[in-house]
Parts: structure tokens; sequence; C-alpha cells
């Protein structure tokens, strides 16, 4: 609350580190984690052979690796930390002073892999020149792969803290919050998945570059088909051991994660995708060793597609159904810690706001004050008329007549106990019924919410009229042991 509110009404705060945040993890399990195992295996192989077009095709793989995750691959990741640190500053600065020794330890290890895969790639051609050479290039990358996987072990720690802490709330100890009960099997399950990933996308390149030689493409068929579906029976063990470790209040957000209709049976649905979907991978990958070579390259595009949108669902669903929390249990989704909801509760949001305008609410500036209770508390999921927008959830609601601000603040007041996934209400009782009134108000006169990098940051006097914020216990200061 001590952070100006950042909001894009059309496209919403959900939507915006969705969209870099799935593209940035499809590059990285495919590309980065997947397939440089891969570039290493056939590097290998053409040296234990003698054979240089299995390492002039391992050269043109990873010239497409090394172009798309040092272009679209690095800027999506950076794209993560600056809308994150935008949409939700409270939330990335709790994870900084809890994982600031794991974070530092990820910069070195990906300022390591950026560096091994330009050396590695930019080496390849002159280490062709002698045997010695060449298996000293082989080391570089099977270092490559390490460091890569490296990256990605560590935010699964992070990822997996954002969903189950685990001890860290008694002890809150960096180790605790690394090893927290949802990061081995999901390190296992993404590791498994990125490895059948880029075996899946190697292939479809594979197929293109070989298109002039077939008993090559043939050979190499059958190399990473093995490799693919022995990960395929790994992720199949490590999807079910990730999906026992989740709690069950999570479980219970698979519906609306899944589908966003409350009452659709995800069971008879989206579940059975998923097993269609693996099937049908799996069968093409046990046609590949069966028939290398002979598979028309259209399935194994057909493959990746889904493998990819089974990814993109994943994320999606994983982001979900931890709510109404973006940090387990310590701080909901609306960048408000739960400890300090009593305190909000009693004296009102506004009270403990540093960007806004108002402090006490009157018949006069009620309208006005709802609609700032409405951005600190509502905009980080909701929109006015964007995506995921409120007014069109309360038209489904409430239909075209007119609205009642009594119902409406009755609902929110108990809204987390119909659904659990919304966070209560922050504030007291008068922010409740301005909030409502503005509601209402959005039926005939719906305008957009303008966000901070709009309106701009308040005056100097504003901030300093805000020093009430200071009350709030520890919230603007880390937390004992987290360093």
């Amino acid at each position: 609350m001590d952070f100006p509110i950042f909001h894009i009404d059309f496209i919403g705060n959900r939507l915006l580190i969705a969209a870099d945040a799935i593209l940035h993890v499809l590059i990285n399990h495919a590309f980065a984690i997947g397939a440089l195992p891969i570039i290493a295996l056939l590097e290998y192989i053409g040296i234990s052979n003698r054979d240089p077009r299995w390492d002039q095709l391992a050269y043109r793989l990873l010239k497409v690796i090394f172009i798309v995750t040092t272009t679209v691959g690095a800027m999506t990741g950076v794209g993560i930390w600056f809308s994150a640190a935008l949409v939700n500053p409270a939330a990335i600065g709790s994870l900084i002073r809890v994982f600031f020794w794991g974070w530092f330890a990820e910069w070195l290890v990906f300022v390591t892999e950026v560096s091994l895969i330009m050396v590695y790639f930019l080496s390849w051609q002159s280490a062709a020149k002698s045997p010695e050479a060449k298996h000293k290039h082989l080391k570089l990358g099977i270092a490559l792969a390490v460091f890569s996987w490296i990256t990605m072990a560590i935010i699964v720690a992070i990822l997996g803290f954002m969903m189950e802490p685990g001890n860290w709330h008694s002890d809150q100890s960096l180790l605790s919050g690394l090893f927290n009960p949802m990061y081995a099997p999901q390190l296992a399950f993404r590791t498994s998945l990125a490895m059948v990933m880029g075996g899946m996308t190697m292939i479809c390149f594979m197929y293109w570059f070989t298109v002039n030689d077939l008993p090559l493409r043939s050979g190499v068929m059958f190399l990473i088909a093995r490799w693919s579906a022995l990960w395929m029976g790994v992720l199949v063990i490590a999807s079910y051991w990730y999906y026992q470790v989740v709690p069950q209040n999570m479980l219970a957000n698979l519906p609306v994660a899944i589908t966003t209709q409350e009452y659709t049976d995800w069971h008879a649905n989206f579940k059975w995708l998923l097993i269609i979907g693996s099937l049908f991978v799996a069968w093409v990958l046990l046609e590949s060793i069966r028939q290398p070579g002979k598979v028309h390259g259209g399935k194994y595009l057909a493959s990746l597609v889904v493998l990819c949108l089974m990814l993109g669902q994943f994320e999606r669903v994983r982001e979900f159904i931890r709510k109404p929390f973006i940090v387990g249990n310590y701080m909901y989704a609306n960048g408000i810690r739960v400890s300090d909801y009593p305190l909000l509760q009693r004296d009102g949001m506004l009270q403990h706001a540093t960007y806004t305008d108002i402090r006490h609410i009157t018949p006069d500036n009620q309208v006005k004050a709802g609609r700032e209770v409405f951005e600190i508390a509502c905009t980080r999921c909701h929109t006015v008329k964007g995506v995921n927008g409120i007014r069109a959830q309360l038209i489904k609601m409430y239909g075209e007549k007119p609205w009642n601000a009594s119902v409406i603040a009755a609902y929110i007041d108990n809204m987390h106990g119909a659904r659990y996934f919304m966070p209560p209400f922050p504030g007291n009782s008068s922010e409740l019924e301005a909030l409502s009134v503005y509601l209402v108000s959005l039926q005939t006169r719906a305008r957009a919410i303008e966000g901070a990098q709009t309106t701009g940051i308040p005056k100097p006097d504003k901030i300093s009229s805000a020093t009430h914020y200071g009350t709030l216990p520890d919230l603007a200061k880390p937390q004992p042991g987290t360093h």
C-alpha cells in the first residue's frame, strides 16, 4: 500500500504477467532446459562415430537455441521482473527479502549460463579442427546443460514457496523457504516435461534440417525418440507425485482455475484432455522408435503444440489455485499481508495508503473514495471494463435492473466464504459502503481506471500526509530471519 497502483484496464494485470511469463516458460523449458542435453548428446555421438553429419546437425540446432534464448527468452525473462514489480511490488519485495541469497546465486548461475552458450556456440567451428579441442568443447556443452537446469532448480523453489511456504512460517529461514513441500515434486515434473518438450522441439527442427539426408534422419530420430520416451515415463510418475502434494484447499479451486466456470466437472473434461494429449505424444514417440524416419512431420508438430498447450494451461492453473494468496498464508493476491488485515479492517485502508487523496469518507467523496478502495484492493486481478472486468461480472450477477449498493456490500463482505479464491475484503465498513456505491455507479458510468503510469505520483505533501502507514507492523521492513 506504499506503492502507486499500476493498471492497464483493457488487458488487466493478470493477463499482462501471464502472457509474458507463459511465453518465457515455453522457451525456457523447450530450448534452454530440454534441448541443450540433446545437443551435447548429438555432439558426443558425432565425436564417437567420427561422423561430421551429426556434429553439423547439432550445430544447426544449437544456432536455433542460441538465437531464441538470447533474444525472446532473455527479454521475456526480464519482462517477468519488470511486470511483476509494477503489478505487485509488495509481493516481489517480500520474495526478494526471503530469497535474497537464492536470487543472488541464481543471477550468478544465469550469467554463467549466458557466457557458456556464447562460448559454446561461437567456438563450435574452431573446435572441430582437432580431437582434443572437440572433447573440451563437449565439456562446455555438458556444463551449459547443467547450469541451465540449475537456473530452473532455484526458480522452482521460489514458485513452490509461493504455493506452500511450509515450515518457513515458523522459522523463517532461507533453507526452509527453498526446500518447501512443493519443491521436489514440482522440480521433477518440470524437469521431465522440459526434457520431453526439448526432445519434441529438436525433432521438429531436425526433421526440417535432414530433408535431404534420410539415413541421418532415421538415426537421429531413433535416438531422440528413445530419449524423450524415457523422460515421458518419468513425467507420468512426477505428475502423479506433484498432484498428491497439492494442498486440498488448492485442489478445490481446480474447477474454476481450469474452466473459469465454477460448476463444470473438470474430471470429465480437462483431466481426459490431459490423458488423451499425453497418450498422443507417447504414441508418436513409440512410432518413431518402431519406424524411425517414417512418421510424418505433422505429427511431431501436433505433439509439440499439445505439449505447449499443456504447459501453458499448467502455468495458468498453478497461478490460480494458490488464490486467495500470492504467497501461501502470508500475503493475499491483493498484495496485503494476512497479518495486516486486523489493523486495516479497524482503521480502513485509506488511512494507511500512501498514494491516495482521501483519508476520510464523506457523502460528497463517497464514489471517489470507493474508486480508491477498488484500486487498492481489487485491481491486482480485476479491471473495470477489460479482461476480468468487474462491470461484466456485476451484470452477470445482477442483470440490467438497477443495482443495489446494500446487496453488493453484503456480497463483498461475505464473498470469501462463498468464493474461497477471493481474498476477504481488507477495509472497514465505511470503505465497504463506498466501494459498493462506486460499483453501482459503473452500471451507468463505467469509466476505466487509470493507473499510476497515467495519473502520476502524489505531491510530496500528500506523501508526507500518509505517515500513518508507519503504524503497520514491520510491513515496510524485512521480517526476522529472512536475510
